[in-house]
Formats: C-alpha cells, structure tokens, sequence
C-alpha cells in the first residue's frame, strides 16, 4: 500500500511539472567550496615530453583527419543517440532535486523549473557549476552546448546582499513541502516493480521417463552352442 501511494505521488508529480523528479540527501559530501579549495600536488600538473607529444599528435589528427562534414555528423550521431540528459540541482541543506530533460531544451527550461519548486520563487537566485566556480548565464544554450550531457550537478544560490535578509533566506528550507514530499518515494515506489521468476515446466515440455523393453514371453533366450564347455 504504501508503494502504491509513493508511485501515485511521483506519478502526480511528473504530471504537474511535465518532468520525472527526484529528491534526496546527500549528506556527507564535500561542499563547493571544500571541493574549490582542494590542491592537488604538484606532479599533477607537471607537463612531460610525452603529454606534449600526445597533445600535438590528437591535433595533427584533428586538422587533417577529420573535416568540418565528419566533426558535424558526428555530433548529430551523438545527439541522436542521446535522448535524456538528468540533472542534479544541489541546494545549502544538502538536498538533491534531480530532474530529467531533453538534450536539444534550453538552459532556461532548467531555471524555469527551479523557479516553481523552491520556496522562496519571489527572491533572486543563480545557478553555478564547480570547481571553478561559474555561474550559468547563457541561458539560450541547449544541453549539448551547455556541456550538460548525458547529465550534470549544478549548484543553487540566492542572489542576495549579505544581511538579515540572506542569512534567513539561505537557512532554509530551499524546497516547498509538496516537493520536499516527494524525498525518498522512488526507493519505495521501486517495491512494486515484479520480479520475475524462472516459468515451471509445462506438461508439453515435460520429458517422459524412457520406457523399459520387457521380454516378451513367447521369446526364447539364445541357447549356448554344443561346444561349449564350462
């Protein structure tokens, strides 16, 4: 029962916003700017005789193996196969909102849907990916042009001057209650999915037991030869 009534929910969800969403937590991962502040040692950025070697070789191939025409046909190869990008949106409370989309809609469409699912739709906010830290301002991208595919994790973030104001706004919660209800119902939703069995044999396919010939009576046993001797 309670599977039946997480699959209505998500089902009601989908309905309203035209769009497959998720929510959950993602507690214990490192924040952006944890992850901004990250240093890698220094090997990992020294250039060898071989990373140079690579880069001018994949740039020879580019030049004169690949033309404009092949480059383009396969990009549409590539987005042809390509039919759902999911994004993550990641807010301060550690809350995950995951949306599906179509790789050809706009950057735009995910600002939109944001819009309608936060708590506070009435105040300024950005989106931004990280490290570095950038902010998503060309909205007219598509997905593909955007980098997005087959999926990516964005950040959310009020766009307000620091103070009283602020402070409230980024102590949550981020994600109205009609959304935030929804947190956790795919796992159970994913109870009512049937499992399949390995099928009984059937009585066609049954095998019969091998039959055992039986002497019949009116046979006689081959008699043994006169010059044989014990």
């Amino acid at each position: 029962m309670e599977a039946e009534s997480a699959k209505a929910k998500l089902v009601a969800a989908k309905e309203k916003f035209g769009r497959e969403i998720r929510v959950f937590e993602t507690g214990g991962l490192p924040t952006p700017s944890e992850v901004s502040n990250t240093e890698e040692p220094d090997d990992f950025y020294e250039f060898t005789a071989e990373d140079y070697y690579r880069v001018m070789a994949s740039k020879k191939e580019d030049k004169y193996l690949k033309t404009r025409k092949i480059r383009e046909a396969e990009e549409a190869a590539r987005r042809s196969r390509i039919t759902k990008v999911v994004m993550r949106i990641r807010f301060p409370d550690n809350h995950t909102l995951e949306v599906t989309f179509h790789p050809s809609e706009k950057v735009q469409s995910l600002v939109d849907l944001v819009k309608k699912v936060i708590a506070r739709p009435d105040l300024p906010f950005y989106l931004y990916t990280t490290p570095p830290k950038k902010q998503l301002k060309d909205l007219t991208l598509d997905f593909f042009a955007a980098g997005f595919v087959p999926g990516a994790i964005v950040y959310f973030s009020y766009d307000l001057p620091k103070g009283d104001d602020a402070e409230a706004a980024n102590s949550g919660p981020f994600l109205q209650e009609e959304i935030m209800s929804l947190k956790g119902l795919d796992l159970i939703a994913e109870q009512l999915e049937p499992v399949q069995s390995a099928p009984e044999p059937t009585a066609a396919s049954a095998v019969p037991p091998p039959v055992m010939q039986e002497s019949k009576p009116g046979e006689k046993k081959p008699a043994k030869p006169k010059w044989f001797k014990m």
